[in-house]
C-alpha cells in the first residue's frame, strides 16, 4: 500500500535511524500482504451477505423487536452528564470527522505520503457516495429522537457509522502501516475501533438510528474498505506485471 520515488533519502537514516515518518516506499509482495488480501475478500462477501440479510429483514419489519428492545435497552442509562458526553462524540462521527479529514489529508501530503492521502480521499469519496445512495435505496423513516434534533435524511443505513467507520479503521491501518513501533500500531488500532464503536452507540442513545441502521452502516463500511484493500493490492501488481513485462 505504500509508494513514492525510492530515490528520496530516508527520514530515519538521516536521523540516526530515529523511529520518524519518511516518504512512502514500494513494499515487496510478502505472505502477510496476500494473505490480506484473501481475508478481505472473505470479509467483503461476508459483509455483503448479512448487510442483504439485514436489508430485508428491516424491510419486512422483522427488526422492529430488535431495535425497539435495544433502544429502550439503552435509554435506561440516559443522564444529562451522559447526553452532553454521546452528542459530543456524536459529532466526532460527521461534524468533527470532516475537520479531521482535512487535517489527515494535509499532514499525509506534508510527509509526503500521496498514496495515503489518495487511499484517504478515495475511501471517504466513497463512503459519502454509498450513505447516500443507499439511504435514497432504502428510504427508512427515523425513529422518533430521544435527544436534539433529527436529521432530515433517511435513516438506513447510519451515516455516522458508515463515516466513521471508514475514516477511523482507514486512518488507523495507514498509520499502522508505516511506524516501526508495535505498540503505536496496536494504540492507533484499539483507539480507531473504540471511536467506531462509541459513534455507533451515540446515534443509539441520542435515538437517531435504530440499532439495525447502526450495524448495517458498519457493514456498508466492510465492504467498501474491503473492496478497496483488494483493488489497491490488484492495482500495484498490475503495475509490477507491465514493469517486469
Amino acid at each position: 500500500m505504500t509508494e513514492s520515488d525510492p530515490n528520496l533519502p530516508s527520514a530515519a537514516a538521516a536521523s540516526g535511524g530515529a523511529d520518524l515518518p519518511e516518504p512512502e516506499r514500494t513494499a515487496p509482495p510478502t505472505p502477510l500482504m496476500e494473505s490480506i488480501v484473501v481475508i478481505s475478500l472473505g470479509v467483503a462477501a461476508l459483509s455483503l451477505f448479512l448487510f442483504a440479510w439485514i436489508a430485508g429483514e428491516m424491510a419486512g419489519g422483522s427488526t422492529a423487536g430488535f431495535d425497539l428492545s435495544v433502544r429502550a435497552w439503552v435509554h435506561q442509562f440516559a443522564s444529562p452528564a451522559l447526553t452532553r458526553v454521546m452528542t459530543a462524540i456524536s459529532l466526532m462521527g460527521y461534524d468533527i470527522l470532516i475537520a479531521e479529514l482535512v487535517v489527515a489529508l494535509a499532514v499525509f501530503l506534508f510527509l509526503r505520503w500521496k498514496h495515503a492521502a489518495g487511499w484517504l480521499a478515495v475511501s471517504m469519496a466513497g463512503a459519502l457516495i454509498l450513505d447516500l445512495t443507499l439511504k435514497y435505496a432504502f428510504r427508512r423513516p427515523r425513529p422518533p429522537v430521544f435527544f436534539g434534533v433529527a436529521p432530515h435524511s433517511y435513516s438506513f443505513p447510519s451515516g455516522h457509522a458508515l463515516c466513521s467507520f471508514c475514516f477511523y479503521t482507514v486512518l488507523a491501518g495507514l498509520i499502522a502501516a508505516r511506524t516501526r513501533s508495535t505498540r503505536l500500531r496496536v494504540a492507533v488500532g484499539l483507539l480507531a475501533a473504540a471511536l467506531v464503536i462509541a459513534i455507533g452507540l451515540s446515534r443509539i442513545y441520542l435515538g437517531m438510528h435504530y440499532p439495525s441502521d447502526v450495524i448495517a452502516g458498519y457493514l456498508a463500511a466492510a465492504i467498501w474498505v474491503s473492496t478497496l484493500l483488494v483493488l489497491d493490492r490488484w492495482r500495484i501488481k498490475k503495475r509490477e506485471l507491465r514493469r517486469t513485462g
